[in-house]
């Protein structure tokens, strides 16, 4: 959690980006007090850049009337399912394919809003054209069943690949996939910021898919918001404001992303202000309002059926795993 004084800091810095419209909702009073004012969030062990709003929330959290809020350190490798499987965190953002994976698997979670959009590139040794050369090649993974392993089959899969058959799986255990392809040990693999602006700056190998600009992933959420079924369903108006907290963080940094870099350096996420920065700048924060989130469950959902990646069919994960209530009201309530 951030020390006293990045939180002097937080309020400075939403004081000038119009704190009035980010703190004060006119909603609040004809909703009632939420039934708790208890809520955990994740902290993980290594947190990309991309999810910086779930860091940044803090202020609005408490103008949401919660007082005792936590970020939870889940273990390296654990994602937002783990820890609401755990019972260690009640909402958590994370990847769209991860979040489908996790309803696949029973986790009693519901994903509740998209986010932001694009945030993953795909880093290749020069002689790869394209995804379609990736077939019989060597791409690097942290782990099978971990995020870049589910992007990265749904982007071969998407071109027709057989990821299970024709991509050389190889994981990186210890040394990270970065250090494995400078070695020449790897062809590809998948990095998410802060590791692209590092690319970029050392001049690394060549980006063959930005999601943030290349469709068809430009067109779909990367990270979305995930609740515990208990939570969601036990405080409906707890879940609302914690919804409503997330999507003002998006707000915030899409409107004013050098604040926001700012905050997330000062209160100890990342060390780095300009990859922070550049970051901020190139995700679209500010597509939550215009983006339909169930169409990236079942778009994310039926690609890694096709895969073989889950059993579940994309209309069972959305009529199981997602409740979009919150996120209807909000889009309403807050217009641009």
């Amino acid at each position: 959690m951030p020390n006293a004084q990045s939180r002097r800091r937080f309020l400075a810095g939403i004081s000038g980006i119009g704190a009035a419209a980010l703190l004060r909702t006119p909603a609040l009073a004809a909703e009632g007090p939420p039934e708790t004012t208890s809520v955990r969030l994740p902290n993980f062990v290594e947190a990309g850049i991309c999810s910086a709003l779930q860091y940044v929330v803090d202020e609005l959290l408490r103008a949401e009337g919660f007082t005792d809020f936590r970020r939870v350190l889940l273990p390296k490798g654990a994602n937002t399912p783990d820890g609401i499987a755990q019972g260690m965190i009640d909402f958590g953002l994370n990847f769209a394919s991860v979040q489908v994976a996790g309803i696949d698997r029973n986790v009693p979670m519901k994903v509740l809003a998209g986010v932001h959009v694009g945030c993953f590139e795909l880093l290749v040794h020069e002689g790869i054209r394209g995804v379609a050369d990736l077939g019989g090649k060597r791409v690097g993974i942290l782990a099978l069943g971990t995020p870049d392993h589910l992007f990265l089959s749904v982007i071969a899969a998407n071109v027709g690949i057989d990821p299970n058959r024709e991509i050389r799986w190889v994981t990186s255990g210890a040394v990270s996939p970065k250090e494995l392809f400078i070695d020449g040990k790897i062809d590809a693999f998948l990095g998410f910021p802060p590791v692209p602006q590092e690319w970029r700056t050392e001049r690394i190998g060549r980006v063959v898919v930005n999601s943030a600009v290349n469709r068809p992933w430009s067109q779909y959420f990367c990270c979305m918001l995930a609740g515990s079924t208990a939570y969601v369903e036990k405080y409906p108006v707890a879940t609302k404001r914690v919804v409503r907290a997330i999507l003002k963080a998006a707000d915030l940094c899409a409107s004013e992303p050098a604040r926001a870099a700012r905050m997330l350096v000062d209160g100890g996420f990342t060390p780095r202000y300009d990859y922070a920065l550049q970051t901020l700048q190139e995700l679209p924060y500010d597509k939550w309002r215009e983006y339909d989130a169930e169409d990236t469950i079942r778009f994310y959902g039926l690609r890694l059926h096709e895969a073989g990646m889950v059993k579940s069919s994309p209309q069972k994960i959305i009529a199981e795993g997602t409740d979009w209530r919150f996120l209807d009201e909000l889009k309403r309530e807050l217009k641009a």
